[in-house]
């Protein structure tokens, strides 16, 4: 693609999804099927308005079937399906209608709550619709009324996705057939948010009343190696915060808990429910706050402010003796904060660790959170 949006300064590039792919190769199939003329490229007009056209790889026309691929391109986005072919075989068939089904390297749905049913190929609702849409238009076109089957298959979607969240989701066998405007912007937070969505409303649909949340890895390793608890049932928020607690809401959750490292969590206390280094960086500045609330005095304050990490203040503010009180008001702050975000009726709880400290501070509520969590 020739298009460009503007991402921190920078042009990138967009690129299109592996459910436009699909839903040109089925275009390009059932009208080489239907016509028995070969094709090279396809017009696909998104759901975003953008008009794509994509040439076709892999073809082959036989009376009773075709098939053609077309390669993902994800633009500037690290996208791991960029490059993979992304496959569209189509048969006539009995019944009418369009029928569509996954192959090989597209995934199957094993688990309830996401786009698909149990047992569905996870080729999601907007691709369905893309596919469907476009052959319907070639059977007007050719003045076919019978039935069409499609079954879309990515060969290389074996492999690439353990390199996605779709083995955690219970999608085996392969990839998501994705995309709700047909276009991959680069860096989409969207994109991001809405795949913390997908596991919230999964756990939810699992009959979780309870919600447990980490910003990434390292309060996933402290839920596993200092808690001792089940890490595999947190959901990764990253810097989403707000976000991920709106999801709960909405989802009906009844709780939740935030585990998270002081770097992330610090900055709730100031509010920032989007904890990303762009929107700011205030981490040490917010803990010279609180210790000079507690007490602390201006020589140590200064010394906190002029520290590079967390760590470091905390060691200071222990040293001047106000680490109780400092983080006491930290999590006071990150408490109000967090439940000025999630409404009245979400529960909310919290806790505090450090790489170097360990566990610093935890909500009343925490641990009877995190029992009800476990228990669930």
């Amino acid at each position: 693609m020739d298009r460009y949006v503007t991402v921190d300064g920078k042009q990138m590039r967009l690129g299109y999804t592996t459910g436009s792919c699909a839903a040109a190769a089925s275009k390009a199939a059932a009208y080489m099927l239907l016509t028995g003329r070969r094709l090279e490229k396809v017009k696909l007009l998104t759901p975003k308005g953008i008009p794509l056209e994509l040439p076709l790889k892999e073809i082959s026309l036989e009376k009773e079937k075709a098939v053609c691929a077309v390669e993902k391109d994800g633009g500037d986005d690290p996208d791991v399906t960029t490059g993979a072919l992304i496959y569209a075989e189509v048969t006539c068939a009995e019944a009418p209608g369009v029928d569509i089904d996954g192959g090989v390297g597209v995934g199957r749905v094993t688990k309830p709550g996401l786009d698909q049913p149990v047992g569905n190929a996870a080729i999601n609702s907007t691709p369905r619709r893309m596919i469907r849409e476009n052959v319907e238009e070639v059977c007007r076109l050719m003045d076919y009324h019978g039935g069409i089957r499609v079954v879309i298959s990515a060969p290389a979607g074996v492999e690439l996705a353990k390199k996605t969240f779709n083995p955690r989701l219970g999608i085996q066998g392969g990839i998501s057939i994705l995309g709700t405007t047909g276009i991959v912007e680069p860096m989409s937070e969207q994109a991001l948010v809405e795949t913390i969505r997908v596991e919230l409303r999964q756990r939810r649909a699992e009959g979780a009343q309870y919600a447990l949340l980490t910003p990434g890895n390292y309060g996933a390793d402290f839920l596993k190696d200092s808690l001792h608890a089940d890490w595999k049932k947190a959901v990764l928020t990253s810097n989403f915060i707000g976000d991920s607690l709106d999801a709960c809401r909405e989802f009906g959750f009844r709780g939740a808990l935030l585990v998270g490292h002081v770097g992330k969590l610090v900055k709730i206390s100031g509010n920032m429910l989007n904890t990303h280094s762009k929107w700011g960086d205030c981490r040490v500045e917010l803990l010279a706050a609180h210790a000079g609330a507690a007490g602390m005095g201006s020589e140590a304050i200064a010394a906190v402010l002029d520290c590079v990490s967390c760590d470091e203040a905390l060691r200071i503010i222990r040293e001047a003796g106000f680490w109780d009180e400092t983080l006491k008001r930290v999590t006071s702050k990150v408490e109000f904060n967090l439940k000025h975000r999630a409404g009245e009726d979400l529960e909310i709880g919290a806790m505090l660790f450090s790489n170097v400290y360990g566990l610093l501070s935890e909500t009343d509520n925490a641990r009877e959170l995190m029992k009800k969590i476990m228990e669930g």
